[in-house]
């Protein structure tokens, strides 16, 4: 058994966003994602695996597939490894995400960024 707590991985930095990663299992991993008003993840995908997406706090949108969907606290989104996802908090506040990677494609998706 493992405890973490996701206050300790909300972290965040004035030049780009930040990965902090919270567990790392065999092909799974969780993590933080931390946006500042303004920063953005680029368009990437995931294959041979699926990304749950939960907004911890703030909002932005994901662009997935070229389909732009506007999320807010307590809001869950669920990426299929296939599909092209990015993600720019468009919000007045910081905004942080608590993302499950499973089946991790390759060990630089579980890499502190």
């Amino acid at each position: 058994m493992k405890k973490q707590k996701i206050s300790e991985f909300v972290e965040y930095n004035n030049e780009k966003f930040t990965k902090r990663i919270m567990f790392k299992e065999g092909d799974s991993t969780v993590f933080v994602l931390n946006f500042e008003p303004g920063q953005s993840l680029p368009t990437h995908k995931h294959p041979g695996s699926h990304v749950y997406l939960l907004v911890l706090q703030g909002q932005g949108v994901f662009t997935i597939n070229n389909e732009k969907v506007e999320v807010e606290k307590d809001d869950v989104v669920l990426c299929t490894g296939e599909e092209e996802m990015a993600f720019t908090n468009t919000g007045t506040t910081n905004c942080s995400l608590y993302v499950n990677l499973n089946k991790i494609p390759n060990e630089r998706y579980a890499e502190n960024i």
